[in-house]
């Protein structure tokens, strides 16, 4: 199985949720499935700015980044939380590799709007260097940086990097692991499974707005894109990685909609 695991920055800042979570990617590895992390880390550069007495702004949900920002950013998503992940996956047994979008063109984007500064939107995927890394045994590990070919840095929405990697890598499984058990219906109860459009109509609607929204038209995008199955998912559940990977039906499962003629 091709595997993309996105980690949310709120799971990666509790030690033992961390180290739990590198424990099981690595034992998933270790079952002979190709496995890429994607993570976040907005929780980290917010304390990061706070420390620094530099004010975090928010349009939309998404971080207004000026220089400043984005060298945080860097430094605390490609620095300390991919390295902190790395090594945890590491004393776990496996191989891992930091990355960022920027190396090997993995992830590339353009500004999403002046406003925003160094907001990128991802404009394409190149995934020969998961390709190779995978082939030799590594496990890539990637921060949500993307960039372009004149080397300018953005700072890019976590959801959306993983989507993005998910298509281009043809990943079987995209797992977004969350602090939320899954996506909920107007009642608050858990829906089991999604199609694309009932999931639009959900954002539509409002029922699923802010952090869901983004993952919902992530998860949408991926599933068009030819990715087989995108599960959002509880990520401090017990064993939740191998519990997906082993197919159980937890948190929400959204696929493509069906042929009108295999519904038949």
């Amino acid at each position: 199985m091709k595997l993309l695991i996105k980690i949310g920055g709120t799971l990666l800042d509790a030690p033992a949720t961390r180290d739990s979570l590198a424990r099981q990617i690595a034992a998933a590895a270790g079952l002979n499935h190709q496995v890429v992390v994607v993570h976040g880390g907005g929780k980290q550069i917010t304390r990061f700015l706070d420390e620094r007495g530099i004010p975090s702004r928010f349009v939309n949900g998404l971080r207004v980044t000026g220089p400043e920002t984005m060298d945080a950013v860097v430094k605390v998503l490609a620095g300390t939380v991919n390295k902190q992940l790395a090594a945890a996956l590491s004393e776990a047994g496996a191989l891992p590799v930091g990355l960022c979008g920027l190396d090997a063109g993995l992830v590339q984007a353009e500004e999403l709007s002046p406003e925003l500064g160094a907001v990128g939107r991802v404009t394409g995927s190149n995934p020969a260097l998961l390709h190779l890394l995978l082939k030799h045994g590594y496990l890539p590990v990637v921060a949500c940086i993307g960039g372009n070919r004149e080397g300018r840095l953005f700072n890019i929405n976590a959801d959306q990097m993983a989507a993005a990697c998910a298509r281009a890598f043809g990943a079987d499984l995209l797992l977004f692991l969350t602090d939320v058990g899954g996506v909920l219906d107007a009642t608050g109860q858990t829906i089991p499974r999604l199609a694309p459009t009932a999931a639009r109509e959900l954002v539509t609607s409002g029922v699923a707005h802010g952090g869901m929204q983004a993952k919902l038209e992530a998860a949408a995008s991926a599933v068009h894109g030819g990715v087989g199955q995108v599960r959002i998912v509880l990520g401090a559940a017990e064993s939740v990685v191998l519990k997906a990977v082993a197919g159980e039906a937890i948190g929400t499962a959204l696929e493509a909609e069906p042929h009108p003629l295999e519904a038949k």
